[in-house]
């Protein structure tokens, strides 16, 4: 098995976007376009290096705005995974994590909030509980730093895709989510295509409303991992209150409105949510045009075990034998805690 690195670097990492507006908001407006290049595009750590600005509004950059904050990382020895994990401004910390693709996606999954307040069984960060909402800036940060990341390889990467799968659900943070994808989206600064950006929510359904009214073309995805409302329940207490019924409705009339495709992630816990009943069940709610259902092997957090491969496969080809369009996501670092909250939660 891939060996892992300790947590002992020391990476400089991100910005506070809202004093940079303040600084820059009497300069030209061509200076915010010089800035936001050298931090979105050149991923630049330090204002000395963007001679195209002034040396005074450099220097005023570097005291009052600031492009650094520590954190640390712990990479698997095959490079695939790597963890970040944030120290923010408060000294609470967040996490994220890079994922290397065989087919060359390099994709970072985004924190939303300090720790969570569903309590999700299965999640290392519903033990947490809930400290606070991250701001839009602390989201991008956790973009650039991979950013940067990737920049400085041996032979120079860029991150292709944002999944908000981390820490905490979006829906509960819904405007500091949004502000960030279309800060990351936009064409000046970040450019990251917007349907490279996906979404998962634990299935709070205002939040499935209010993506629909926003007119992105991000992906959506649901946290499903059981396919009737008492095991949903026991695994995910929010269900109490968004039952799967109502939120498979709401998901129905998003797919009504944007004509987009929806992803419903099903994590295969052993001897809880994988026998063949639970497949037959779950292709029965999933056999319709724009589903898809997203098979993953799931980062045991303690409570629960990883279903054997036999099993996932059995569960598989039930899905795929009742018509149901099914893609299956192995799981990425494993041996470096790479499950979300994991890190946060030993530290």
């Amino acid at each position: 098995m891939p060996a892992v690195n300790q947590l002992d670097d020391i990476i400089e990492a991100e910005m506070d976007l809202v004093k940079l507006l303040k600084i820059l908001k009497n300069e030209p407006s061509y200076r915010l376009q010089q800035a936001k290049k050298a931090v979105f595009a050149d991923l630049i750590t330090d204002w000395s290096k963007v001679t195209s600005l002034p040396l005074s509004l450099r220097l005023k950059l570097a005291r009052e705005c600031p492009l650094t904050l520590k954190a640390r990382i712990q990479t698997s020895s095959d490079q695939q995974t790597v963890k970040t994990l944030i120290t923010l401004k408060d000294n609470l910390a967040v996490e994220s994590v890079l994922m290397r693709h065989q087919d060359g996606r390099r994709t970072v999954c985004v924190s939303c909030q300090v720790g969570c307040p569903l309590g999700c069984r299965f999640c290392a960060t519903g033990k947490l509980g809930f400290r606070r909402n991250l701001e839009s800036d602390e989201i991008i940060a956790q973009v650039l730093f991979f950013g940067r990341y990737l920049k400085n390889q041996p032979t120079p990467e860029k991150v292709s895709n944002i999944v908000f799968m981390g820490m905490g659900e979006p829906f509960l943070n819904f405007e500091n989510v949004i502000y960030a994808i279309r800060t990351l989206n936009d064409k000046n600064g970040f450019n990251l295509g917007i349907r490279h950006f996906s979404i998962s929510t634990a299935g709070i359904i205002p939040g499935i409303k209010k993506l629909a009214r926003e007119k992105l073309e991000v992906n959506l995805a649901i946290s499903l991992h059981a396919p009737f409302d008492q095991l949903r329940s026991q695994l995910m207490p929010i269900n109490r209150k968004y039952p799967l019924k109502q939120v498979l409705v709401a998901v129905d009339k998003y797919i009504r409105e944007t004509n987009r495709k929806v992803m419903f992630e099903y994590l295969l816990i052993k001897d809880v949510n994988d026998s063949q009943e639970c497949a037959f069940k779950l292709a029965q709610l999933m056999k319709k045009r724009l589903y898809l259902v997203n098979l993953i092997s799931y980062n045991p957090t303690g409570d629960f075990a990883a279903s054997p491969n036999n099993r996932i496969k059995k569960f598989k080809e039930i899905l795929e034998n009742q018509g149901v369009k099914v893609t299956q996501r192995w799981r990425f670092g494993g041996k470096i805690k790479a499950a979300c909250g994991q890190l946060a939660a030993e530290n």
